[in-house]
């Protein structure tokens, strides 16, 4: 097997509840799962639409398939992304330097902040799942999913360090050279121009909008906290999501 299979696989287990097992976890393996991440997002993107045409069909309302469809998809990440969403927000809700922010977000509670963050995503997410499944738009579902994971190149850029010689960030920080995440936010607008029917438009303006979030806010967590850390690729991986749903329900 090639680095890039082992690369996928590591993917996979890292960010699914999927049992694969990782057979290599080397530098060049590692630099690979970040890479090939939004092939992930398409699979749970599609086991996501999957599971709202399923609700959509047997009659569920659309906003109760929607939580549903949010709450499914945590499970099939182990709501790893949701939590490093909270604890990025209650990190830069608190003063101090970096090194109070990077312990009050290793502390792992919800204050106020991670509990507005998660309400405020969490209900734009639903509400915009039950939108794109009423509308015909279950493509833009599977693509927002691999515009999610793709922002974890651009956390993972070169020149990014890691907050901590620890964790998650510590393994895959400056892993990706800048063509990697420019490339897939290429593939993934080419791709948006047919997630909308009747409106080419919008799949790749939401992409656009996505990467320009994730750009700004891995900056702003770069000041706040000297670099990045795992939960600042969760908190990433949330709002591009976010973003790119917000822009593709657009009537």
């Amino acid at each position: 097997m090639t680095s890039l299979s082992y690369g996928l696989r590591l993917s996979f287990h890292w960010l699914t509840v999927v049992p694969v097992p990782a057979q290599r976890t080397d530098p060049e393996v590692r630099k690979w799962a970040i890479a090939v991440a939004p092939v992930v997002g398409l699979v749970l993107g599609a086991l996501t639409a999957g599971l709202l045409f399923c609700l959509r069909e047997i009659g569920l309302p659309s906003l109760i398939a929607g939580l549903l469809a949010v709450g499914a998809l945590a499970l099939m990440t182990r709501g790893m992304h949701l939590d490093g969403l909270a604890d990025t927000a209650d990190g830069l809700g608190c003063y101090g330097p970096p090194e109070r922010a990077l312990s009050v977000m290793k502390e792992g509670g919800v204050g106020a902040f991670a509990a507005v963050a998660l309400v405020i995503v969490i209900g734009i997410q639903a509400a915009a799942f039950a939108t794109l499944s009423a509308s015909e738009r279950l493509p833009a579902v599977v693509l927002a999913l691999a515009v999610g994971r793709a922002a974890f190149s651009w956390c993972c850029r070169h020149g990014v360090p890691p907050a901590r010689p620890d964790g998650f960030g510590a393994l895959v920080a400056g892993t990706q050279p800048i063509a990697v995440p420019i490339v897939w936010t290429f593939v993934l607008c080419v791709a948006g121009v047919f997630v909308v029917p009747g409106n080419p438009l919008l799949g790749p303006a939401g992409v656009a909008v996505a990467a320009v979030v994730v750009v700004l806010l891995t900056r702003h967590l770069h000041r706040r906290l000297g670099g990045v850390t795992g939960d600042v690729f969760g908190a990433n991986a949330e709002a591009a999501t976010t973003a790119f749903l917000i822009v593709c329900t657009i009537a």
